[in-house]
């Protein structure tokens, strides 16, 4: 009973004709195209939600701590103090990297006869500039000390452009409150990051001159940024912070609920990732069910014969299975080779640019998740394998009398 499978398999493996070869060649292609789109989109979509959020982890940090005052808008912040104990116990969290203070203040900033509304972001010596240097395109940062005052300020280009700024010039921040109240600033960078909400909004001074406008003690802040190794924690590590070390007066909030417009974009491209993997796979699928009915009705004759010898149905399902499964690992492979070479060109070379207006890049960027590239493979291979179980049935319809006879 052996013999005639072995055989059979040489046989359906072997040389075919020409159209149920171009079938199969189509077949192939049809796969490898399926998952090299697949792997694109979504190392395409890891990547740009990567870049995102972390413009907006890199600005805000994962969670930011401030007073409860609910009406006060986050530009105006109530002051809360930074004490050690509060400090050591957010460091003593599972999962926190940084900590740092910061506060804002509105004002508007004059150079020459023009003037822009501004949020000044005030910034101490525990401040990470590691975002910002990626972020600054002209200039440098300055350094924060608790014993005098930075004179130095780093504005967005949005700002620059508006007031025709440069590194180097001096320029007068203005404070209405009580009174009118200035300072003034010289510019030691200029950034951007690409985010509007951002740009728009916040210029960067020592926090010192906030602290000084306001009439602030030295150990109060307008509030925490806190930053994570793992944003995937941000929602369980606040609730921590929330309930086991803050007070009444202060609350914590993670970036996603401050930022919730940015973030729900993000959640949509998902939808767009899903619609395309979905897509794919029924492409794929579609077109190996097709390869199999022909290469099944092509050797109609043989399967008469083998179950004229004593073949199961089954054992020859598992035939036309077996090179089906054949026929998708290769068309996997080259799907392989295909997605991830366009993908590498891409990471390397950024051939594919972005409107930053709109999508907030200028390169789409690309990231590798292996074990999601893996998981691609081997769902792809399961899913057009078991879409053609329904199909290889064909073959227990097929009479050993009729099918011998048939040409």
């Amino acid at each position: 009973m052996n013999f005639p499978l072995f055989i059979a398999r040489r046989i359906i493996g072997g040389k075919q004709s020409a159209f149920s070869a171009l079938i199969i060649k189509i077949a192939v292609i049809a796969v490898a195209l399926s998952l090299a789109v697949m792997l694109l989109a979504t190392a395409l979509v890891a990547g740009f939600k990567r870049e995102i959020s972390n413009k907006v982890y890199g600005f805000n940090g994962h969670i930011s701590i401030t007073n409860f005052d609910r009406n006060r808008s986050y530009e105006d912040l109530i002051p809360i103090v930074q004490s050690e104990d509060l400090t050591k116990n957010l460091y003593n969290l599972e999962g926190v990297s940084h900590v740092q203070s910061f506060a804002h203040k509105v004002g508007v900033l004059k150079k020459d006869d023009d003037i822009e509304g501004i949020v000044l972001k005030g910034i101490g010596s525990d401040f990470d500039w590691s975002y910002f240097n990626k972020s600054l395109i002209a200039g440098n940062t300055f350094a924060v000390n608790d014993t005098a005052r930075s004179p130095k300020m780093v504005v967005s280009q949005f700002t620059a452009n508006r007031l025709q700024l440069e590194v180097g010039d001096e320029l007068l921040a203005y404070f209405v409150k009580d009174r009118v109240r200035f300072r003034k600033f010289s510019v030691a960078g200029i950034y951007k990051t690409g985010l509007e909400e951002f740009d728009e909004k916040f210029a960067l001074v020592d926090i010192g001159h906030i602290r000084h406008l306001n009439k602030w003690e030295d150990n109060q802040v307008g509030g925490l940024s806190v930053f994570l190794d793992d944003e995937q924690e941000a929602a369980a590590v606040n609730d921590e912070i929330y309930y086991t070390i803050l007070d009444s007066e202060t609350r914590s909030r993670t970036a996603r609920s401050i930022n919730p417009g940015i973030f729900d974009w993000l959640d949509l491209q998902n939808i767009n990732e899903r619609i395309i993997l979905i897509l794919m796979i029924l492409v794929a699928s579609i077109n190996m069910i097709t390869a199999l009915l022909i290469l099944i009705l092509e050797r109609t004759n043989m399967v008469g014969i083998l179950k004229a010898l004593g073949a199961q149905s089954s054992k020859i399902r598992l035939i036309f299975l077996y090179n089906a499964a054949y026929i998708i690992g290769f068309g996997l492979l080259l799907g392989n080779l295909l997605g991830l070479g366009l993908a590498a060109i891409q990471h390397f070379f950024g051939v594919v640019t972005l409107p930053e207006e709109s999508y907030y890049l200028t390169v789409a960027p690309v990231e590798f998740n292996w074990g999601l590239i893996l998981l691609l493979n081997m769902g792809t291979f399961a899913i057009c394998l078991f879409a053609l179980i329904v199909p290889s049935f064909l073959v227990s319809w097929i009479q050993p009398i009729k099918a011998i006879r048939f040409d």
